[in-house]
């Protein structure tokens, strides 16, 4: 069963129904204990990081979360801030703590051409760097829709499985380590090849 956190932001019908439309056995978790019950895990987000961290941390869910993931190992996927907050901090208003699963940062998108504004919505062509299950049957460059003005800059290069370029800046799309997945930009919105890529994540087995 896939459990998609239910903290207070983020669009979760949306990524429901891409589950759902897709066959899975899905729900919403609304509290530590159901995170317990389901086999794979979906950390959905928008909006600003402050308001998801602190979100789930009186929503009890940061232990939950860490003893499921890290421990238990079970797959997790993040999407757009629930990427973000896997983070070790975030300067995006503020300096702000993450949940620290990737040895990254929060930063701003470098905007200096006028062209080229932020937050950055609409779709972009996403590069996969590295060959690997969550990307199969999509080609080496595929379009993904986005909606964000900040990105994770992983300090190991290792971590990031696909990029977009956005003006001269490399941006982190997708990253994966170990048991947890998380990207960027938006599957359930992305039609066809975010619905794969949400399919390849049922199928995956870390």
């Amino acid at each position: 069963m896939v459990g998609i956190v239910d903290y207070g932001l983020g669009n979760l019908l949306s990524v429901y129904s891409a589950f759902d439309y897709l066959g899975a056995d899905v729900t919403i978790c609304r509290n530590s204990i159901e995170i317990s019950e389901v086999d794979r895990i979906v950390i959905p987000g928008v909006g600003a990081f402050r308001d998801c961290i602190s979100k789930l941390e009186n929503g009890g869910f940061i232990t939950a979360l860490n003893h499921e993931v890290l421990t238990n190992k079970k797959p997790v996927l993040g999407i757009c801030l629930g990427m973000q907050v896997m983070a070790k901090r975030s300067y995006e208003f503020g300096t702000f703590e993450g949940l620290g699963w990737f040895d990254a940062e929060v930063i701003r998108i470098d905007s200096v051409e006028p062209s080229l504004r932020l937050p950055n919505i609409g779709w972009e062509e996403v590069k996969v760097k590295r060959d690997q299950n969550l990307f199969g049957r999509i080609k080496k460059l595929a379009d993904f829709y986005f909606v964000h003005s900040y990105f994770m800059k992983c300090n190991n290069s290792d971590d990031v499985v696909a990029t977009y370029t956005h003006g001269a800046t490399e941006i982190t799309a997708a990253v994966q380590k170990d048991n947890i997945f998380a990207t960027q930009f938006h599957p359930e919105k992305s039609q066809d090849y975010g619905l794969q890529l949400l399919d390849n994540f049922l199928a995956w087995h870390p």
